[in-house]
């Protein structure tokens, strides 16, 4: 496998210096998968565009569906930094073990949510009927079912990268569940 380095903010284009420096400013780090995506001048952008979209889901609900997609592509740096995200939007440990295996059974409409992003996600796309039906039956909308697929899709992005690039991970590492 090839070896895959963290660039630092004098290796990158000047536009990914600007984006490193509103990380700092907001996050007051730049993650290393963040700066990885700035190998390309034009990725890392091109995420956080992405990322930052408007979206029918709160930011709770797309952590249900970070902590399940990535915990099935089992990617270590995601698990970390959504398991430390999710607790900083109010979910307990036990909550965030929970929704990593796909379930939310303290919260009905939350657990329509992470079966259904397991289930997109298990099954490429091809969703099962009963499982979305779950989902509508919770009260999400089909605009909440297109901002729930994308959503697989931001994460599934940034799993990939560190499933492919293998950088360090610079949040607490998150625990295996088995």
């Amino acid at each position: 496998m090839a070896t895959f380095t963290v660039p630092t903010r004098q290796e990158v284009s000047e536009t990914n210096q600007a984006i490193f420096d509103n990380l700092e400013k907001a996050v007051g780090f730049v993650p290393n998968l963040y700066a990885t995506l700035a190998s390309s001048d034009n990725a890392l952008k091109n995420f956080l565009d992405f990322a930052n979209a408007k979206s029918s889901l709160k930011t709770r609900e797309k952590e249900v569906i970070n902590l399940a997609v990535s915990e099935f592509n089992k990617c270590q740096y995601c698990l970390s930094a959504h398991t430390a995200i999710a607790g900083m939007n109010g979910f307990t440990p036990e909550q965030i073990v929970e929704l990593r295996s796909g379930r939310a059974t303290f919260d009905s409409k939350l657990d329509s949510l992470a079966k259904l992003a397991l289930n997109i996600t298990e099954n490429r796309g091809a969703t099962d009927e009963d499982v979305l039906a779950e989902f509508f039956n919770a009260g999400w909308t089909k605009e909440n079912l297109m901002d729930t697929i994308n959503q697989v899709g931001e994460i599934t992005i940034t799993n990939y990268l560190h499933r492919t690039t293998e950088v360090p991970v610079d949040f607490p590492i998150a625990p295996s569940l088995n």
